[in-house]
C-alpha cells in the first residue's frame, strides 16, 4: 500500500535559516529541507559537484524550509505549533511573510530524492565522508574513508554541528579511550571515534530508527559489533538507563540541540571519569551563553567554545 506524507512548506528569510531549523529541531523534527538562491561559494561548489553557480540577482533574500509529517498527523496542530515557533524566532530575526502550506508526497519522494545531493567530501585534511552508493577515486593513502547511509537519522557529517565536533574529537581523543557518543544519530560520530583509535564505544539515542541506521553503519564501515554498542535509551530522564552506562567514560561527545544540552550537562557527569571531556554541539549562536552557564552551572570547566558560522560547539571538562 502507497504511504503519503504531509509535506509542510515555510516561507521564510534566508537570514531566519538556521534560527528555524534549529527551532525545528528542538520540536522533533529532523527531516528538513531549505530551498534558497544563495549564492555559493567555489569551495561548495567543488564539494558539492556541481556545475554552475546561481546568479545573485536571482537571490530575494527569501527561502522555503520543508519539513513532512505523516499521512494521518494532526495537520491543524502541527501548523499551529510552527506558527507559534515562527512567532517566537521573529522576535529576534527577520522571518519574512512566515507563512505555513501542505502538501502530499508520496515516501520514496523525500526518503530517496536527497540521496541525488549527498555526495562525497573531505570533513579535513585526513577525513572523507562517502555515500555508500556513490564511487570516491579521489582518496589519498593516509585517508579515513567513512561511509554513510544515514537513511532517515541525523547526521550525514555535512553540517557544521557535526563538523565542529568532529574536529573537536580529533584534538581530545586520546588512544583506547572509551567513548559515549550520546545521540548517537547515523552513529557518525561513534564510528569516526573507533576509527581514529577509541578503546569501547558506545552509542545512545532515543529513537529506535537512529540506532537501527546506525548498526547498519557500524557493519559497512566494517566495525564489528562489539565494539561499538548501540542503545536506545534516555540518559536525561532514565536513571536505571544512566546506571547501566555506566560511569567510566573518558570522552562524550553530544550533537544534539542546545535545549537538550542543558538538561543533560546535569546527567551526563555522573557517567564520566574525573577529568573526562563532554563535547557539545548542535548550539545555535544565540544559545551559547545559556549553554555555557549550565555546563558551570552543573560542575565542568569549559575548556573551549569553537565556531562554525552560526554554530558553536563547547568543549568541558569534569573536574578531577
Amino acid at each position: 500500500m502507497q504511504t503519503f506524507w504531509r509535506k509542510f512548506i515555510i516561507q521564510t528569510t534566508e537570514e531566519a535559516e538556521e534560527a528555524v531549523t534549529a527551532a525545528l529541531m528542538e520540536m522533533g523534527i529532523y527531516s528538513i529541507e531549505t530551498i534558497d538562491a544563495r549564492p555559493i561559494t567555489e569551495e561548495e561548489k567543488k564539494a558539492m559537484f556541481i556545475d554552475f553557480l546561481p546568479d545573485p540577482k536571482d537571490d530575494d533574500g527569501s527561502a522555503q524550509i520543508c519539513f513532512y509529517g505523516e499521512e494521518d498527523c494532526d495537520v491543524d496542530q502541527m501548523i499551529a505549533s510552527v506558527k507559534e515557533m515562527l512567532s517566537e524566532v521573529g522576535q529576534y530575526v527577520n522571518i519574512g511573510a512566515g507563512t505555513v502550506t501542505i502538501e502530499e508526497t508520496k515516501q520514496e519522494d523525500w526518503i530517496n530524492n536527497w540521496k541525488a545531493y549527498f555526495k562525497p567530501f573531505r570533513v579535513d585534511e585526513q577525513i572523507v565522508i562517502k555515500p555508500t552508493w556513490e564511487v570516491y577515486g579521489e582518496a589519498k593513502e593516509d585517508d579515513l574513508i567513512i561511509e554513510m547511509d544515514p537513511g532517515t537519522a541525523f547526521g550525514t557529517g555535512a553540517h557544521e554541528t557535526t563538523k565542529l565536533c568532529i574536529g573537536a574529537v580529533k584534538s581530545y581523543l586520546r588512544e583506547g579511550d572509551a567513548v559515549l557518543d550520546a545521540g548517537t544519530g547515523s552513529g557518525i560520530l561513534a564510528i569516526i571515534a573507533k576509527k581514529l583509535g577509541a578503546g569501547s564505544v558506545v552509542g545512545v539515542d532515543i529513537d529506535p530508527n537512529a540506532v537501527n541506521a546506525a548498526a547498519e553503519n557500524v557493519a559497512i564501515n566494517g566495525i564489528a559489533e562489539d565494539e561499538i554498542h548501540l542503545m536506545t535509551g534516555d540518559i536525561i530522564s532514565d536513571e536505571g538507563f544512566s546506571e547501566e552506562l555506566g560511569s567510566h567514560y573518558d570522552l562524550v561527545v553530544a550533537n544534539i540541540l542546545a535545549d537538550v544540552i542543558i538538561p543533560l550537562s546535569g546527567a551526563v557527569g555522573a557517567l564520566m571519569k574525573p577529568g573526562a571531556i563532554f563535547i557539545s554541539s548542535g548550539i545555535i549562536d544565540y544559545m551559547e551563553e545559556p549553554v555555557r552557564e549550565a555546563l558551570v552551572k552543573n560542575g565542568f570547566e569549559v575548556l573551549e567554545c569553537r565556531s562554525m558560522g552560526d554554530w558553536r560547539a563547547f568543549v568541558a571538562r569534569k573536574p578531577a
